[in-house]
């Protein structure tokens, strides 16, 4: 048995071994299969939470999707995320001819063959994107989306050679390396924590042998990690919210509120030029993010008409409201979501899929308003300033 990418710890009279993989190798998935039938485990641990392990153990995940729901609890740029992830993974892993994360698939087959038990050993995926969002502000969120939804276009091709060297990376890191790059701390949610709450995990894993399947990446981070304690339901824990947020949200649309009163006040056409403005750029934009994803006309007038009303509240945002009527005048049927696990693998599925497209539409609508509060707000100033 070759001890590539093989760590053994021996740790309170128990032996871990961890098998660094690569997402997409099929050689990974092959030396998983060989060290769990050679070593025949008490436990195996994959670094797989239970949302991730559901999605790869029912094939009709996406059918019982209800995107009325997905939008109603804000999770829909969460999902674009994921979606664009598994993109990510579908594009390599068709190039060398695997399913992508064969090799935690192998560990879960393998582990009920070896009679072994199974432990899903990674944080829950909506908690580490829950603080990462956490972490990057306004301008970060804004670049974040960005960087995920330009990440459809890539039609990027890589060797074996570069596929040997992601091994020393983590999936999700791989997409995000252009961003982690530019916000270092991310690195915390992202790998520090997840190191810290797997090793935890396999050191709890019970018997005295225990092989854990692991991208890459995260074995030196456990490997240092499992000598200590760590607090799970401290890394499980949300981020609170802060209040700062909440007070800007409302103090802006008050201010300008007020400054448009004002301006009403002292020169009503210069209360009109305002108004036109804060309509013009925030319905604007929002309905232009909504036609670059290729919305219904009835869509991209709903997110003109609300955004300049929604940007007053900080409770609300056009693009929910948008994507609600492209679900509804477009309503997804059972082959879109049938078919989306395909569909998120090319630029065309994702805009042809019409549950991508809403997705796409939630998000794009709401960065367009974002960027008129932005541009109108700044105008509406201006005008008040020249009539003083």
């Amino acid at each position: 048995m070759t001890e590539d990418n093989i760590t053994r710890i021996y740790l309170n009279n128990k032996e871990y071994i961890l098998i660094g993989t690569a997402h997409v190798s099929k050689h990974s998935a092959e030396q998983v299969k060989e060290v769990i039938e050679a070593e025949k485990p008490d436990t195996v641990c994959v670094e797989l939470d239970e949302q991730r392990y559901q999605s790869i153990k029912d094939d009709n995940k996406w059918k019982n999707m209800d995107i009325f729901k997905v939008i109603k609890e804000k999770k829909a740029s969460l999902l674009l995320m994921n979606l664009a992830i598994s993109s990510f993974q579908k594009r390599m892993a068709k190039q060398f001819g695997i399913n992508p994360g064969q090799e935690m698939i192998q560990g879960i087959d393998s582990a009920q063959e070896a009679n072994a038990e199974l432990v899903l050993a990674d944080r829950n995926i909506q908690i580490t994107f829950a603080r990462i969002w956490n972490n990057i502000g306004l301008k970060g969120k804004a670049m974040l989306l960005t960087q995920v939804i330009a990440s459809i276009f890539s039609k990027e091709t890589i060797s074996e050679e570069e596929l040997e060297k992601m091994k020393q990376q983590d999936t999700i890191h791989t997409v995000l390396q252009e961003f982690t790059d530019t916000f270092p701390k991310l690195k915390k949610p992202l790998i520090d924590e997840r190191d810290q709450y797997l090793a935890q995990k396999i050191k709890d894993a019970p018997g005295e042998k225990v092989v854990a399947v692991l991208g890459a990446a995260h074995v030196p981070g456990i490997k240092e990690q499992i000598q200590k304690d760590h607090n799970l339901n401290k890394l499980r824990e949300l981020p609170p919210k802060s209040k700062l947020p909440k007070i800007i949200g409302w103090s802006i649309p008050i201010l300008i509120l007020a400054i448009i009163a004002y301006t009403f006040y002292a020169n009503p056409q210069a209360g009109w030029e305002q108004t036109v403005s804060w309509v013009i750029w925030n319905g604007g934009l929002s309905a232009f993010g909504a036609l670059i994803a290729l919305g219904h006309p009835l869509t991209i007038l709903t997110a003109l008409l609300v955004a300049p009303i929604t940007s007053l509240n900080p409770l609300l945002a056009a693009g929910w409201f948008a994507g609600f009527v492209q679900a509804y005048v477009r309503r997804p049927h059972v082959r879109d979501f049938e078919n989306l696990s395909e569909d998120v693998f090319t630029v065309k599925g994702f805009w042809r899929n019409k549950v991508t497209r809403v997705l796409l539409i939630v998000v794009l609508a709401n960065l367009g308003s974002s960027l008129g509060t932005f541009i109108g707000g700044v105008d509406v100033i201006r005008v008040f300033l020249e009539n003083l």
